[in-house]
Formats: structure tokens, C-alpha cells, sequence
């Protein structure tokens, strides 16, 4: 019975090396969750036969360090969950590794060319997406390539500080082409329709009671009258703020254009004349030059005029029992019955943590730990490997005997 216990310790440590190695040897993986070995007694009708290992533990809850890529796509779970990715055969499995590209058709896939699971974004009925507006359907996060249209300019907004220190103009009337008729001009682009650029132009007069403003639309003549008046107080803030508006229609066939001028903020106190806001929205139609991901799992598309815009996002899967999750291939892991079906959310929202982006997960495998436990089944090995020898001696030494 001795040489069968030996033998059944024996046989639980050379198990429980390859777990060790099996960590060891994945000390460098990107998502990799390190196992744990557990051994229990066995025993036949209250008589000892000795030990085995009788299960393996996931240390999935054990994050692993951070590391950064500085790559858009790159992005790391910061606490509980797994990305969801899906093969060409239809299997849904799931991994920690957020190391994502856009193939040639527009889906997000993993290292391994797994589609990415996601939200659509909403769509308008022009196509483009609606900020705001929630999470779409879920299944393949698929970015749709192409342009975003030109968006005409509708508001202008201008602050900074007009001198106090200014002098009438003495020469009259305004004329953009006569410096002295006027103390400070400011030009602003502005797009149409189509994407256009055009100038929009304001032109300064100081007068005895305030600030009055021309408007020229891509070098057009100004008005014989003001198009606005600015009144400040005595401590030089500017009163109400008048509601102003320009109407233009440009030469290239684009639709008309109205811009709503704000000059909240605007001051007039001594010394030099500053603008500290002249911003019009609206921009030129643009082609998509890359994407990124966002901590809260949003796939962001950047355009070639500068403009960003949420294409759809990425979902997390958490489960009941995420210990349970059967470890596969390609660091990934399969659902069953006892780990519980999939709970898909986005990044941040209910139990699913947010994302860190430009970041890959490291191997939480603790490398002197687990030499330790490599020195550690050494003994044991070679203890029982003792109990073996010492047995033999034994019934060797009685053989003799008789």
C-alpha cells in the first residue's frame, strides 16, 4: 500500500508541474490568467491510498500590470470583463487581449481575425451617426468607410476686448479698404453646404456710445449702416447681448447661409485690443484616416478635416461565475453551465469596468511564486521518490531475512 500512496503523490505532483510550467511559460503573454493546482486526500472506506490533484483554479480576478502602446486600437479592461469575439466558424468565445484592427472590410477583428462583438451606432436618415442617441443593435462592430458630409456654418462666436483706448474715426463712412475709417477688424472662415470656405469679416468703429460692427462676406462692400451695436457699461462689460445675424448666399451654387453672431464675454477696458474666442462650427467634408478607442468603449472615427464622431461600441461580457470559464486556445475562454451565459453592456456600465485605451493587459503570472512552487514540488517529488527507496530497502531487507 506505501509504494501505491508514494506513487499516487507522485503522480499529483508531475500534474501540478504542468500548471506551473504552463504559467511560466505564459509569463509574457498578453491576457493571460495564471492556475493554481489543488490537491485533496483520497481514502477507500477510511483507509488512506494517498493524494491527488483535484481541481485547477482560474486567477481571473487577478488583473494583470498595464502596458502601454500608445496604439489607438489597443485597449485594456481595467477590472471585470471580456471582450467578445466570434470566429468564422459562428463560436462566440472570449478574451482579455484588446489588441484590435479594422480589416479591409470594415470589421473590428482581434489578432487572430475574430470579428469583434459591438453596438452599431444609430444612424439619421442620412446615415450618420446620431450623438446621443444610445446603443444600437449588437453583434459585429463593423466601421463604415467612406466621408462625412460638409456641415454648413450656423453660429459664430467672438469674444476678446475692444479698447477703451480707441478715437473716433475721423474719416467717414466705413470702408474696408480705408484703415482709418474704423479701429479693428476681425476675419473668421466659416464653410457652406458644399464644404467652401468663405471669410466673414467684422469691422470696429468706436462711436460716443458703444462699438458698432460692419460685416463684409467674402470681401463684399459694407453696409452704409451698422449691422450691430455693442453698448458697455461703465465698468466696461458688455450690456445686453444683441442677437445678431448674418445672411449670405455664396457664388458656387451652395444653399444659403445664416450665421448667428455671439458676443458674450466681449469687454472694453483700457489698453490693447484682444480676441480671445472667434470659432464658427461647420466644417469641409473629410475622409475617415483611422480610429481609436475610447474608456468607455466607444470606437471613434477621425476625419480628414479634423472631425470626430462615434462609429459604434465595444461590448463587454461578464458572467455569474467567471472562475468557472473554460480556458482555450489563442488566450481566450469558452461559456458553460457553470460560469453562466454572457451579460453584455458597454465599458463603465453596470458591473463591466471602463477601458483603458492605448493599453494592452499584461500576464498577471507572478514569476517568483511560481518558482517557488516549482521548488516546492521539487521536494515533494523527490520525497515521495524517497518513500519508493526507502520501501524497496525495506521489503528487500525482510526478503533477506527469510
Amino acid at each position: 500500500m506505501s509504494f501505491e500512496i508514494a506513487r499516487s503523490g507522485i503522480n499529483a505532483v508531475s500534474a501540478s508541474l504542468e500548471t506551473i510550467s504552463n504559467n511560466i511559460a505564459n509569463a509574457g503573454t498578453y491576457g493571460f490568467k495564471s492556475s493554481r493546482a489543488n490537491f485533496s486526500a483520497m481514502y477507500a472506506d477510511s483507509q488512506a491510498i494517498g493524494a491527488e490533484m483535484s481541481s485547477v483554479s482560474q486567477s481571473i480576478e487577478k488583473g494583470g500590470g498595464l502596458f502601454n502602446t500608445g496604439r489607438g486600437m489597443d485597449a485594456m479592461i481595467q477590472g471585470r470583463g471580456f471582450f467578445a469575439v466570434r470566429n468564422d466558424a459562428g463560436q462566440q468565445v472570449f478574451t482579455r487581449v484588446g489588441l484590435f484592427n479594422v480589416d479591409k472590410q470594415g470589421y473590428v477583428v482581434d489578432a487572430h481575425g475574430r470579428k469583434v462583438q459591438g453596438y452599431a451606432a444609430v444612424l439619421d436618415a442620412s446615415g450618420k451617426p446620431v450623438p446621443g442617441a444610445g446603443l444600437g443593435a449588437l453583434g459585429d462592430l463593423r466601421v463604415q468607410a467612406g466621408q462625412i458630409p460638409a456641415q454648413a456654418s450656423d453660429k459664430l462666436a467672438f469674444n476678446g476686448n475692444l479698447s477703451s483706448d480707441w478715437s473716433v474715426p475721423a474719416k467717414t463712412p466705413v470702408k474696408k479698404d480705408e484703415p482709418g475709417s474704423f479701429n479693428s477688424s476681425v476675419t473668421s472662415v466659416v464653410y457652406d453646404s458644399l464644404g467652401a470656405k468663405h471669410s466673414l469679416s467684422q469691422y470696429f468703429v468706436k462711436t460716443p456710445t458703444g462699438v458698432d460692427v460692419y460685416y463684409s462676406f467674402d470681401g463684399a462692400a459694407l453696409g452704409a449702416t451698422p449691422d450691430a451695436q455693442l453698448s458697455f457699461d461703465a465698468k466696461g462689460q458688455l450690456g445686453t447681448v444683441p442677437a445678431v445675424t448674418v445672411n449670405a448666399t455664396p457664388g458656387n451654387g451652395a444653399a444659403p447661409m445664416s450665421i448667428a453672431l455671439d458676443y458674450t464675454g466681449t469687454t472694453r477696458f483700457s489698453g490693447d485690443t484682444t480676441t480671445l474666442t472667434n470659432a464658427a462650427n461647420g466644417y469641409a467634408a473629410g475622409t475617415m484616416t483611422g480610429t481609436s478607442i475610447a474608456e468607455d468603449g466607444s470606437l471613434v472615427a477621425t476625419y480628414s478635416n479634423g472631425q470626430k464622431q462615434t462609429v459604434g461600441t465595444v461590448a463587454l461580457a461578464t458572467f455569474a461565475n467567471e472562475g468557472a470559464l473554460k480556458p482555450i486556445s489563442d488566450t481566450s475562454w469558452e461559456a458553460n453551465n457553470d460560469s453562466g451565459a454572457a451579460l453584455f453592456t458597454r465599458p463603465g456600465a453596470g458591473t463591466a469596468s471602463k477601458l483603458s485605451g492605448g493599453a494592452l493587459e499584461q500576464s498577471n503570472v507572478d514569476i517568483t511564486g511560481e518558482l517557488v512552487n516549482l521548488m516546492s514540488a521539487q521536494r515533494n517529488y523527490q520525497a515521495n521518490t524517497k518513500l519508493i527507496s526507502t520501501e524497496n530497502e525495506m521489503v528487500r531487507a525482510l526478503m533477506q531475512a527469510v
